[in-house]
């Protein structure tokens, strides 16, 4: 029957329920599970025609403008075309915009077909191809320190930035805090990524945004029950800032909210029991600055609202954890192109496109 496919098996499932072996309830069931499912349409619409697209939808359904996407198509260095494992065809044009249309919106494929006149598995096996060549490719943006926008005086004019902006201290030069982020219910390890903070299973990532509205660095994913300390240790971010955070002999520092432990390349507010109105004052005034970073959060996730629908993000069903990263890289090439809340509260721009992915 193995080898006869579904036809086999509903021959069967006739001789069963012939010879009394199964009833007819359990014969439809069955029977209906193992039909043939309707092949959608998607002959009926026109192929991929980027031409038929205006700035304005290229903007609403892709996040970049109709010029800007083929700005990154450079920058992100994609091959002529791209070739999936059952030998699909697809140009380098028509796999970023499948890219980027799966990940704007928690679109099924079905609801991409009009857009792309393509089977609903070849969209599903290009976007993941694609979606593997960008990580591989560029996911050392968001873990190398050693990037041209985080040398040590560049990190200092960051210094002085946020000071100027209103913080007390006058060595931070930018903010680190961890995201959750919301997936189903696994079938296993449900109790390694049950978060019991907020209830929900998800995954962690920690980022350390900087005032040109960058995130210079994105840890993760960690299992959903980690606490931020604990991604600070095994990301080992410590170690680099030892290494890169310092500017004429003196260290600077990143700031983080109460989670984190305090040292020379790592702030937070004073937790003592009966704090002192300096004390007070010092909190507030660092706390409207590192609010930044929880604004980095809510912009990937208005940008790119796949990575906040989370019936779809199914650990062993889709790469998560790559989904989330690549998001990253592609709103940081975002930021790049248009700035965003960030950079405008800061009044600092970002470096261009052609700089970030140098």
């Amino acid at each position: 029957m193995a080898n006869g496919g579904l036809r086999s098996v509903r021959e069967a499932l006739l001789l069963a329920y012939g010879t009394n072996v199964i009833d007819s309830v359990e014969f439809a069931v069955f029977y209906d599970a193992n039909s043939s499912r309707e092949l959608f349409p998607y002959w009926k619409f026109d192929k991929f025609n980027f031409d038929d697209w205006d700035d304005t939808e290229c903007r609403a359904e892709l996040r970049f403008g109709k010029a800007d996407v083929f700005l990154l198509l450079e920058v992100l260095r994609f091959p002529d075309k791209f070739v999936c494992s059952q030998r699909t065809v697809c140009s380098k044009l028509e796999g970023l915009c499948i890219l980027l249309k799966r990940l704007a919106f928690p679109c099924r494929y079905i609801d991409m077909v009009s857009r792309f006149g393509r089977n609903p598995t070849e969209l599903c096996l290009i976007f993941n191809t694609v979606l593997e060549f960008v990580y591989s490719s560029h996911h050392h943006r968001l873990e190398s320190w050693n990037q041209p926008f985080l040398l040590p005086q560049v990190l200092e004019r960051y210094a002085q930035i946020i000071h100027n902006r209103g913080a007390p201290l006058q060595n931070c030069f930018g903010f680190v805090d961890g995201t959750l982020c919301r997936i189903a219910r696994p079938q296993n390890n449900q109790r390694a990524v049950y978060n019991g903070h907020k209830r929900v299973h998800g995954i962690k990532f920690q980022s350390v945004v900087i005032p040109n509205g960058l995130i210079a660095n994105l840890a993760g994913p960690f299992e959903g029950r980690r606490h931020d300390s604990t991604m600070l240790h095994e990301s080992r971010m410590l170690r680099e800032l030892q290494r890169v955070a310092w500017a004429n002999g003196e260290p600077l520092c990143l700031y983080g909210d109460p989670a984190y432990p305090l040292g020379i390349h790592l702030q937070a507010p004073f937790r003592d029991a009966l704090l002192t109105p300096q004390m007070q004052r010092f909190n507030e005034a660092m706390s409207e600055v590192r609010v930044s970073v929880e604004w980095m959060f809510g912009t990937i996730t208005n940008y790119y609202k796949f990575v906040d629908f989370k019936k779809q993000l199914k650990i062993g069903m889709s790469p998560v954890g790559k989904i989330y990263l690549v998001c990253g890289i592609l709103q940081n090439a975002h930021t790049c192109l248009y700035g965003n809340l960030v950079s405008d509260y800061f009044n600092l721009d970002p470096p261009s496109l052609q700089d970030y992915f140098w």
